[in-house]
Parts: C-alpha cells; structure tokens; sequence
C-alpha cells in the first residue's frame, strides 16, 4: 500500500545516547565497548529475558540520534517525530532537556512533541511534571512503563502487578490531567483492564494505548511458558481480543499501532541485514490490526515505528506498509490512512499548541 503522498508523523520514537546520557542500559553498553568479547558470545551470556525483549542488541550498544533514525526511515515521508521517553537512569526532566537539545529539523524530520517520562505514583510527580515543563514547550505527554509480566521469565519494567490500580498512582494522576497532558500507557496485555479501569476513573484524560497493548508471546514461545504452543497463543489472543474491545469502549483511549514488531511478541529474529518481509508481517499482524480496527476506528489509532526497538525484526517501511496494507483493506479508502499516519497524532498530542 502506497502511503507516499502522506506527510507522516512517526508518534512513537526513541534516542538515546549510552554512553552520553544516563540509561538503565548504559553500564552494558559501556563494559562491552571496553571487553574485547564476541558481541555473538556476550548474546549468549545475557538473561534470557533480556534476550527475548531486545531480539539483536546492536541498537542498545550505542548512540540512536536523529540522523540514525533518518537513515532508518530511508525514503518514507516521515516530517515529524514524537519522542517517547526510554529508560532514562537519571532525573527524568534531564532526558527531555537532552532529547530537546539534539539536532532534529535540519536534514532531519522535526520534533513534533516529546513524552517525557514518570509516575504518578511517585512522590513529587506534581513537581516532575513542572520539571518536565520548564525544560521543554514540547512535552504534551507523559509516558509510564508500568509493564509487568506474571510469567517471570518475561522481562518486567514495573516493581510489582497492579501499578496502575494503587491508590498513589491514581491521586496523582489528577496533577497530569489538570495539565491537559497525554498519558502514554505501556503495559503487557493481561494489564489492559488496568488502563480501561484508569480511563474510566478519568474520562476528561486522553490515554494512549502503547503497543496494543504488547501481547507478549502471541507469535511464539518466550519466557518460561508463555506462548508455548499454538493452543496457548490462541488464548492470548482470545484474551486480548476482549480486553481490547472493553478499552475502546472508553472515548478518551486511542491505540498507538506501535510495537508489533517486538521481539517480545515471539517473533522469529532475522539475520541482521534481512528483515522480515511485508507478506509474513501481514499474517502476523493482520488479525492484531482488523481488530483494532474495528473496536477503535480510524479516529482513533495513531502510527508510531517504535525504532530502535523494533529493528532486530523489520524495517521501518516494511513496518509502515505492512500495518498501511490492512488498514487500507480493512478500513477503504486512503483518507483513513492519513488519520493514522498523521492527523490523529496532530490532534491526541495537541500539536498545534506547540
């Protein structure tokens, strides 16, 4: 499916710089640039839960700026891009002063708006959010990694279940809706009645799914039993499926089609170099997106390539065309298109206060 005659905002990105800035990653990337080891053998020696999440660790072991994502998104129309907070190690308003500060807009496609990164729950999000505020007029959005995964050999980013149900993280949720910011949500999709659960206890917020939820094990087996046979992976399905049509009951949620090239998911890793090709993301994805769809609408789904993350599995294009390919069919003409693409990213992250 064409979508060359789009301007697209590309409304789920990460940069960071390991060696620069502080990551939750940084001490590994720095004593692999220092150890004359394999990067091949230092695979093999990391978790597995590590393993399975990043898929191939190239991405992580270096510097991701605005010109690796340039060259990342080759010929597709990308104008703008929405940078989504990631592991950042360090005081959280630093990361959008930094990501603010990089070289976006010259040969490169401009920030469009920035999802800074923090908890309701912790103390001080009042002031955070403040933080966060001053450091940039870009921030239209604040992104929790609550993900958590009941399958301990699942790579969690949350301390414990049920973040989004503590009473800490609910009363301080009301600073951020009283800001008019964006909540970007990332959760495992067992979590998604959390979010219906917040989105309800907040109509007046804007909540965005991240991922579709990130079905983890849905194509394949990872962790200790998750997804381990056809059978099992129906059943996340079946689940998600479910949760997903409750969520979109609430009109303030919309779904970022972001994320399905995760390795998480269970996909298969290509060799670096042979990313996965258009027809086989089809058939995976396919079912994901015809549902999505279907419950949210072309009003409410927003496209995000979620690079680096998912390179180890395909190309940005490859990406983009695979998810343009079902909504076209599913959804008709090219107008929608343009919604998820662009103009719902414009709306939910209120670009034009920028």
């Amino acid at each position: 499916m064409d979508i060359g005659d789009i301007r697209i905002i590309d409304a789920h990105i990460h940069q960071w710089d390991p060696f620069g800035n502080p990551r939750e990653f940084s001490r590994t990337a720095k004593l692999l640039r220092t150890l004359p080891l394999p990067l091949g053998l230092a695979v093999r020696l990391a978790p597995r839960r590590d393993r399975e999440f990043i898929g191939e660790p190239s991405a992580y072991l270096g510097p991701y700026l605005p010109a690796d994502y340039r060259a990342d998104a080759g010929a597709l129309p990308v104008e703008s891009v929405v940078h989504i907070e990631v592991e950042w190690a360090g005081p959280k308003a630093e990361e959008t002063r930094w990501v603010t500060a990089l070289p976006f807009g010259v040969d490169t496609p401009a920030l469009a708006a920035v999802s800074g990164g923090g908890s309701p729950a912790d103390p001080g999000f009042t002031e955070l959010l403040e933080a966060h505020l001053s450091a940039s007029p870009l921030v239209h959005g604040i992104r929790s990694m609550v993900a958590h995964h009941p399958d301990t050999g699942i790579r969690s980013f949350a301390g414990g279940p049920n973040a989004l149900r503590s009473r800490a993280f609910l009363d301080g949720f009301a600073a951020l809706v009283e800001r008019d910011l964006a909540f970007d949500a990332w959760v495992y999709s067992h979590q998604i009645p959390e979010v219906t659960a917040l989105a309800q206890r907040y109509p007046e917020a804007t909540i965005i799914l991240n991922h579709l939820g990130t079905p983890a094990g849905i194509f394949g087996p990872v962790g200790k039993h998750t997804g381990r046979d056809a059978e099992a992976r129906a059943v996340i399905l079946e689940r998600w499926r479910t949760d997903i049509a409750d969520l979109a009951e609430s009109p303030n949620v919309v779904a970022k089609v972001s994320g399905l090239m995760m390795p998480i998911l269970g996909h298969p890793v290509p060799r670096a170099g042979n990313p996965t090709p258009v027809p086989e993301l089809i058939d995976r994805i396919g079912p994901l997106l015809r549902h999505a769809a279907g419950t949210f609408g072309a009003d409410r789904l927003i496209w995000g390539s979620n690079f680096p993350v998912d390179r180890p599995i395909t190309s940005i294009t490859h990406s983009a065309e695979a998810v343009a390919t079902v909504l076209a069919e599913h959804l008709g003409d090219s107008a929608p298109l343009e919604k998820v693409f662009r103009a719902n990213a414009q709306r939910i992250y209120r670009l034009d206060r920028a």
